[in-house]
């Protein structure tokens, strides 16, 4: 176990000098060939259990909008997008470049401006390293976990069970969830970012929150979530929207999707 230990410790180590394309350092030691694998395996579990959207005006729409994001990248090529045939207000992006979005999500994104928010706030999670980091995570959490029950004689004691459940719910609310909710800010600034890049209406991803706050009653306190609140959502994109409407100024492209 120690040997397995040293080691993730040690690659944790050498790799936590890289960086974001907003120049975060994170640490993400899982090779990028690896993740790619993960990402295409999960894609078509989703593919096989999840019907496509017959609707070819739905399919056209949303693959014109995510082109025209595509196309601010330096690398666009090997991307696939597939439109499902659910009700989920929802959209992803995986390692590999694949990008999925649900038909639900039509209800809420008005206009073809606020699909882009969505649609390049995923795409910003991938040229993130997000699904590296979180594995990378996930990964170290569970090697301190195993050196925390190796230094109780007993783990099984109550002694020993009242401290391993604090250090878990420690890393839960401590380190998991706040990187989990900057991972979500961070792929909104770059998002709006690319969105503002292919041409669409950067002020436009505040009006798709305001949107997604109607329907959003119930919802856990910030602190106890992987998202940041709607509200802190929208006062964030706010203040990044100076730079962004100087980068939609700037675009020569406007991209007219239906």
């Amino acid at each position: 176990m120690w040997k397995k230990i040293t080691l993730i410790l040690v690659a944790g180590l050498i790799v936590s000098c890289a960086t974001t394309p907003l120049g975060r350092k994170q640490l993400a030691f899982m090779p990028a060939e690896q993740m790619d694998v993960m990402g295409v395996q999960a894609f078509q579990t989703i593919k096989d259990e999840t019907p496509a959207a017959p609707n070819s005006k739905v399919n056209s729409y949303v693959q014109c909008v995510t082109n025209a994001l595509l196309s601010t990248l330096q690398d666009s090529e090997g991307w696939e997008i597939v439109v499902f045939e659910d009700e989920a207000v929802n959209a992803f992006a995986l390692p590999g470049r694949k990008i999925g979005v649900y038909t639900g999500l039509l209800n809420v994104a008005e206009n073809q401006h606020q699909l882009a928010a969505v649609v390049g706030h995923e795409i910003a999670h991938v040229l993130s390293n997000h699904g590296n980091e979180r594995v990378s995570q996930q990964m170290l959490v569970q090697t301190g976990m195993e050196v925390a029950q190796a230094i109780f004689s007993n783990p099984e004691s109550q002694t020993a069970q009242v401290a391993l459940g604090a250090l878990g719910l420690g890393t839960q609310f401590g380190i998991l969830l706040p990187f989990s909710r900057k991972h979500e800010t961070e792929a909104d600034e770059l998002g709006l970012q690319i969105m503002a890049r292919a041409g669409f209406q950067p002020q436009e991803s505040v009006n798709l929150w305001v949107n997604m706050g109607k329907g959003s009653e119930g919802a856990p306190p910030e602190f106890m979530s992987t998202h940041p609140s709607h509200e802190t959502r929208i006062n964030d994109l706010q203040s990044q929207m100076h730079y962004a409407q100087q980068l939609y100024q700037q675009s020569t492209s406007r991209p007219n999707c239906r």
